[in-house]
């Protein structure tokens, strides 16, 4: 993103794959956190704890980032975020993508934890081929 201020954005979508039984959660509580405008330092903290992904692990990410835990707690038990995160994975799965991490830069799917040259080559590809023709 810093490479091309201005010129990308990146819009992230939820992809629980089933066989990880708590990813769900994980993906609901960090749609929570965003709730309380602090979704990505989330993201990041679920990144450092793979896996531990627990209930009350969940509800002590949030106090360690500073978020209100009756609030986000109350959000995490009526499962708040659950029709959006189905929406996600129903889009995910209607565009082919069945593993995470994937990433579609303008239309093309990227796939797999690859190099940031991977990136910056289809980024770089794609935008010249958004530039105006002359």
């Amino acid at each position: 993103m810093r490479e091309y201020p201005g010129r990308i954005r990146l819009v992230v979508k939820d992809l629980p794959l089933a066989r990880h039984e708590l990813a769900r959660g994980a993906h609901e509580a960090a749609r929570c956190a965003g709730a309380a405008g602090r979704y990505f330092a989330y993201h990041d903290r679920l990144y450092a704890a793979q896996a531990a992904f627990e209930r009350a692990k969940l509800i002590r990410y949030a106090a360690d980032l500073g978020i209100d835990t009756v609030a986000f707690t109350r959000c995490l038990d009526r499962r708040e975020f659950a029709r959006a995160v189905d929406a996600d994975v129903a889009e995910a799965r209607g565009l082919g993508l069945r593993a995470t991490p994937s990433f579609l830069i303008n239309g093309r799917p990227v796939v797999g934890a690859l190099p940031i040259e991977s990136f910056r080559e289809v980024v770089e590809a794609a935008l010249a081929e958004a530039r105006p023709k002359k």
